[in-house]
């Protein structure tokens, strides 16, 4: 494989590693916003906030964390016939594949990023009372999806090397 191409998948690996990695711990963030929400029923007033911020943090921990998803192969998939394939014929079969999951993350960015777009322009907020700003969250997945698509890109060149008989 040409050393662009390396030099790419090596970097893209590394990136939604350290993301992913990050992301895995974010979970304690929800957890800590959820628990204040408890202890602030219970014992004080109610917070507006947190059900909103304990949706936003799982936005980004599920967005984020995509791509190290797929990084992984911690992807669903039928195994019926897959897993009793030989790692040539499943890198053929992934790499064919893998168009329809760049297809479908273009979609998402495509309307991620004209809903940000709308959000940042007219100030969009949240109709809760709590009223925060929802163009943050949504540039959030719009950085997620970008990062599945080179993450994506990056299996694909891997599954190149892999049916050429080398590995990256």
């Amino acid at each position: 494989m040409p050393r662009l191409i390396v030099g790419y998948v090596r970097v893209v690996d590394a990136i939604n590693r350290r993301i992913g990695r990050l992301m895995m711990y974010s979970i304690f963030i929800m957890v800590g916003i959820l628990l204040w929400s408890s202890i602030s029923k219970t014992f004080f007033l109610p917070s507006l906030w947190t059900l909103e911020a304990a949706q936003f943090a799982m936005v980004a921990y599920y967005v984020l964390g995509g791509a190290y998803s797929i990084q992984l192969n911690a992807n669903v998939r039928m195994d019926l016939f897959y897993g009793q394939w030989s790692p040539r014929t499943k890198a053929w079969f992934d790499a064919c594949t893998i168009f329809f999951l760049i297809f479908f993350l273009g979609v998402l960015l495509y309307g991620g990023f004209e809903s940000t777009q709308y959000s940042w322009e007219y100030n969009q907020r949240s109709r809760t009372a709590w009223r925060p700003y929802l163009w943050p969250i949504k540039a959030v997945m719009c950085l997620g999806f970008i990062m599945m698509i080179l993450q994506a890109l990056s299996e694909f060149f891997k599954d190149v090397a892999r049916i050429r008989g080398q590995e990256i």
